[in-house]
């Protein structure tokens, strides 16, 4: 049977610098590896297209790391490749992240060519001393310029990056950058708190003491400031971190919130497609190798329960009829008692056939999601 929706991920894992804050899969100081790097990568999504019939996608996310590192030539060949191996619906929705200080004319001209019609631009903040503190390299300036380049070379739909709860911000800080976001103009905002990975410098330096973290009522604070400020300013907040333009939620993003299918492709991507979840080898050289990927089923009690923490990050939650749909049972026959005691305890409600999270339960997800557990 055809999939409802089909998403392409694709993981690019360069990096100039490590981020104060980040954990993810990124290596700085490999950039003489991306010519090979973009040689497998172009292999691994023409066999696995080869072997899955070359179905049609709807969505791709192009991430990192930072892909506006790979030189406008590798772009082209990456893109290429995944439109070869997966044909692209109308419609098509296709996204790229990038870093400020590495985006140029000739990577933005060589996205649009190969069909990306969607930027992400990682910002994070508007406050010079914030982007230090985090270990960013760009300046407010250059994200601006971003945003006209993007326009200029024909990638009409953008998305900014912030981030809130940081070591040092206050209230004001979150405002300015938010006011700053919005003068450019963007179609799509995403608002991420902070979250101390364990290891990070920015983690390190909040346990030793040297660096200071909002209070919580200061947080919460910002999450309202947020909330009330893009919705002046006519953002629907459509998931926890996500607020977005009529008409331009995250199609790839949102495909995986409720649970679509999808393929990951590079070091350290995932992906879940025929019940199955697949994950290739963290380590670049190790992918560069040939490791092979790591693969599992998922058991109907693992799915049911992924399904509901996955919408429950919607505001518009869980839709019932599609939980059916792909779990043979509603809601309530698989999780009643959960339901029922979150719905008295004012965290859960039902709201036009979905299941979703109370303005009170937002700030509780996770111990509402407790009793969902398999």
């Amino acid at each position: 049977m055809k999939p409802a929706s089909l998403g392409l991920y694709v993981h690019i894992p360069f990096c100039q610098r490590k981020c104060a804050y980040c954990d993810f899969p990124s290596y700085p100081g490999q950039e003489h590896l991306r010519e090979a790097y973009t040689q497998a990568l172009c292999q691994e999504v023409i066999s696995r297209g080869e072997a899955l019939g070359h179905p049609e996608a709807d969505s791709l996310f192009i991430g990192g790391g930072t892909p506006s590192l790979m030189a406008p030539r590798h772009m082209a060949d990456i893109l290429a490749a995944l439109r070869a191996a997966f044909p692209w619906a109308e419609g098509m929705e296709a996204t790229c992240e990038a870093n400020p200080e590495s985006l140029s004319a000739a990577f933005l001209e060589a996205l649009a060519a190969g069909g990306v019609n969607r930027l992400s631009l990682g910002a994070q903040a508007s406050q010079p001393h914030l982007l230090h503190a985090l270990g960013r390299g760009h300046s407010w300036e250059q994200v601006a310029q971003g945003v006209r380049l993007a326009r200029e070379e024909g990638i009409p739909n953008v998305n900014i990056d912030l981030m809130a709860g940081l070591p040092g911000q206050t209230v004001l800080d979150v405002g300015d950058s938010l006011d700053a976001a919005v003068a450019l103009s963007p179609q799509h905002l995403s608002c991420y708190g902070l979250i101390l990975e364990e290891g990070t410098p920015l983690s390190q330096g909040v346990a030793s003491g040297e660096l200071q973290l909002p209070e919580e009522e200061t947080e919460l604070q910002m999450d309202a400031l947020i909330r009330a400020k893009l919705a002046a300013e006519g953002f629907i907040h459509y998931e926890t971190s996500n607020h977005a333009k009529p008409g331009y939620a995250c199609r790839h993003n949102l495909n995986c919130w409720k649970y679509e299918e999808y393929l990951g492709f590079g070091a350290a991507a995932a992906g879940f497609f025929k019940g199955r979840r697949r994950k290739n080898p963290v380590a670049l050289l190790d992918y560069l190798e040939g490791q092979a990927p790591e693969e599992h089923s998922v058991t109907p009690e693992e799915a049911r329960f992924e399904q509901v923490m996955l919408g429950l990050r919607l505001t518009k939650g869980v839709e019932d009829a599609a939980f059916e749909r792909r779990q043979g049972q509603s809601l309530m026959a698989a999780f009643g008692p959960a339901i029922r005691r979150h719905m008295a305890g004012g965290l859960l409600a039902f709201s036009r056939g979905h299941l979703h999270l109370t303005q009170e339960g937002r700030g509780l997800m996770n111990l509402v999601l407790v009793d969902f557990l398999p």
